[in-house]
């Protein structure tokens, strides 16, 4: 019986990478199911909130349940693997805009600005804000 060489292997890597692979679809899978759930959940306790709120302030559920939201993301932990890439991988840089949050925060800005102008969107706040209000009083 002959042995084989003893010569060295990536295989190592390779297993890690197969993991790495498998562990990724499995995460997908339960991050689209959270996502799946929070849609209609988020929908539901933002109008909880909207409406069960009192003095203009809205009630707490939505925040609670964004809260919620963050920490079956940091336990999902997505793209956890990328810690196992090599060294020597090129990095890539951000995004341009790095965030959702600055480009809704441009756009935002646009809205306050149009609003303190007097434009459509302040007569639009004025209708909403009465159809909250009339629907905390039903409540």
């Amino acid at each position: 019986m002959t042995e084989l060489p003893d010569t060295p292997t990536n295989e190592t890597d390779r297993w890690t990478m197969l993991r790495d692979l498998a562990v990724l679809q499995v995460k997908l899978i339960v991050d689209g199911l959270r996502d799946l759930i929070l849609v209609p959940a988020s929908l539901i306790a933002g109008i909880i909130s909207l409406t069960s709120g009192s003095d203009g302030k809205p009630g707490p559920q939505f925040y609670h349940l964004l809260g919620l939201g963050k920490q079956t993301e940091q336990w999902i932990d997505l793209f956890g693997a990328y810690r196992n890439a090599p060294p020597d991988l090129e990095r890539l840089e951000p995004f341009p805009d790095a965030r959702m949050d600055d480009i809704v925060s441009r756009i935002e800005t646009f809205v306050i600005d149009e609003h303190a102008r007097g434009g459509m969107t302040a007569q639009a706040k004025e209708r909403f804000d009465k159809a909250l209000d009339v629907m905390q009083r039903k409540l």
